[in-house]
């Protein structure tokens, strides 16, 4: 059908361009707060020669990849793993010819990509690749665990008959859906001893069905025909999400010669509960400083019709005025070769303040002369300081103030203060 998906990995040839996929079956196991995810995936050489072809997979920085296979004619190839570095500068050098093609994002400090050789598939047979790994799995605000299918086990399409969607960018093809090039199925198993809530996802999926009489396990599937539009994605709510738990793997000496899981290993569970403290008293002492002198009265740009400095300056601080927290204090300065200061002393923010403010603003003019700062910053931290309400100054100004050494070393000294 002539359908080119901009694939992350998946099985590619040696130009770099996937090899038809024929169905995914995925086997999901979650247990407390890991996942291990098993993904059969099948693929085919429709080509009239053979194939040189290798496996990509992107991964997050929380996931492992333990085992790979393939079985191809019958046969099963089973990959070695290398150490991340090693495993990094074999995959380099097999598509170095054009490595920005997968390396763009790719470097040892960010994520990682699992890569390995498949080897030569031959004309018409079929290859099926087994991939397992692990994943520690994030949890959202609302204390749900979330495991997202990676984009190589669901690459998006999106039917022809859906709009634009701001969410699937313009890389997903555009295909009828009853030409979806294949099936995907999924299974999750889901253990925990804290006792499992709900299941729910953003794709239809089989009622949850619990394995035991306490919810401590439980099983959900991915409804057939997929329709390819979306990430699969599920959140699982365990009941006492908060009680520390324990997850005993036993060894096995006898098949682990290599020494790897030759030993038991347990996982130990923290998620505590720490309750949101009560909201901050909403403080502040918040003084606003307005360049009010002669250069304040030229536009902002060359551009014809160009908004004037003073106006600009005044809409910005209008409109901070209006969503200054109600109960701190505020001040104004407008500043020039003089200043003048709305109130004597810093005054609490109220409906009347804020109304007296905004309406002496509307009227500020840049007709004060020079660019004098000095005194009116001597003048703010010679006032006494209002308890707990901490000092923050906002300067707008076109700059040339004069005096810099001076005015640099009064807030040097006053760095404490606000």
């Amino acid at each position: 059908s002539g359908i080119t998906m901009v694939l992350q990995g998946g099985l590619l040839n040696r130009r770099e361009e996937p090899v038809p996929l024929k169905s995914i079956s995925v086997t999901l196991s979650i247990r407390e707060f890991v996942a291990g995810v098993s993904a059969t995936l099948n693929y085919k050489n429709e080509e009239e020669v053979p194939l040189e072809t290798f496996f990509v997979f992107p991964m997050d920085d929380d996931s492992a990849v333990y085992s790979f296979e393939a079985e191809m004619d019958g046969e099963k190839i089973k990959a070695e793993l290398k150490e991340k570095a090693k495993a990094h500068s074999i995959y380099e050098s097999a598509i170095s010819n054009r490595r920005q093609a997968f390396l763009l994002e790719e470097d040892k400090y960010s994520k990682d990509v699992f890569c390995c050789s498949v080897g030569n598939l031959n004309p018409g047979s079929n290859v099926a690749l087994t991939l397992k790994y692990v994943q520690e799995l994030p949890l959202e605000a609302d204390g749900a665990l979330r495991y997202v299918l990676p984009a190589v086990l669901n690459p998006r399409y999106r039917g022809s008959g859906s709009f634009e969607d701001s969410c699937l960018d313009m890389k997903t093809p555009v295909v009828p859906l009853e030409d979806l090039p294949y099936t995907l199925s999924m299974v999750a198993t889901i253990s925990s001893q804290h006792g499992i809530e709900r299941v729910q996802s953003n794709c239809a999926f089989s009622p949850t069905k619990y394995l035991g009489e306490d919810k401590t396990s439980a099983q959900v599937s991915l409804a057939d025909g997929h329709k390819f539009d979306r990430d699969v994605e599920l959140l699982i709510y365990y009941s006492e999400v908060h009680t520390p738990t324990v997850a005993v793997e036993m060894g096995q000496p006898r098949d682990n010669s290599d020494g790897f899981m030759k030993d038991p290993s347990a996982m130990v569970c923290f998620y505590p509960n720490i309750p949101e403290t009560q909201s901050p008293v909403v403080s502040g002492e918040f003084i606003f400083l307005m360049d009010r002198s002669g250069s304040m009265q030229s536009p902002i740009s060359k551009q014809v019709n160009s908004q004037l400095r003073i106006e600009a300056a005044k809409e910005t601080l209008i409109l901070l005025l209006k969503s200054l927290p109600m109960g701190c204090y505020f001040n104004i300065f407008g500043f020039g070769s003089s200043y003048e200061a709305f109130f004597p002393n810093s005054v609490k923010y109220t409906q009347q303040t804020m109304e007296e403010a905004l309406r002496r603003v509307k009227l500020m003019q840049a007709n004060l002369g020079g660019t004098e700062i000095l005194t009116p910053l001597q003048i703010i931290y010679r006032q006494p300081p209002v308890e707990g309400h901490p000092l923050q100054l906002f300067v707008f100004t076109d700059g040339e103030v004069a005096d810099t050494f001076n005015i640099i070393n009064e807030v040097k000294r006053n760095r404490l203060r606000h």
